[in-house]
């Protein structure tokens, strides 16, 4: 099994979290993001859209972070990960849509343009990333864990760049429960932190 990875992508975070949780040994494959590698036509060939990460196993290629966990829980996580029945499959699911969208377009690409310093003005992004962390806060107020009152991959696929959105300009304060949920997925056997995480003491 290859991953194709950047350290500090907070979507290939979420894909090394999970392996990690359920115990899959795989190769890394870098990807130089900084140089434009993903745009050229050797990458282009794995992956069309040119980005990170994408999974390699045996003739099986994915793409997409929340594709990839789909695939993982299904192979090697079982039930616990990614239920089988229509109701819980929903749940989880529902989650995986908010984490590629709302996530991804609030506190993933705040993070990108402060951290990378990327020439868009960072105020309405970071607006947006503060209503994806309410939503978050405003759940986890009721609730241990995103989906099913147990870890999923829901809360591997939000959490990385809720765990990041301090370096796009996100004051953790805000929000009561995301730090209980935090440390909550830190207990998880097989976690570990990625640089530039925001991590809870226990």
């Amino acid at each position: 099994m290859k991953l194709y990875d950047h350290p500090l992508s907070g979507n290939c975070y979420k894909v090394r979290l999970a392996a990690s949780i359920l115990n899959i040994d795989y190769e890394t494959v870098p990807v130089d993001l900084m140089s434009g590698e993903q745009k050229g036509d050797d990458f282009r060939a794995i992956n069309p859209l040119g980005q990170v990460p994408v999974l390699e196993d045996d003739g099986v290629v994915v793409r997409d972070s929340q594709a990839i966990l789909v695939y993982l829980a299904g192979r090697f996580g079982g039930p616990d990960w990614l239920p089988g029945d229509p109701a819980g499959l929903a749940e989880v699911m529902q989650w995986l849509s908010f984490s590629a969208r709302e996530m991804l377009e609030g506190p993933a690409l705040a993070r990108a343009i402060v951290l990378f310093r990327r020439p868009d003005d960072p105020a309405p992004v970071q607006k947006r990333a503060r209503r994806a962390m309410a939503v978050l806060d405003q759940h986890l107020a009721n609730h241990d864990w995103l989906a099913l009152e147990r870890p999923t991959i829901a809360d591997l696929a939000c959490y990385p760049y809720a765990a990041l959105a301090h370096q796009g300009g996100v004051e953790m304060g805000e929000y009561g429960h995301l730090p209980g949920w935090f440390r909550r997925i830190q207990a998880l056997p097989g976690w570990f932190a990625q640089k530039g995480i925001y991590e809870v003491a226990d």
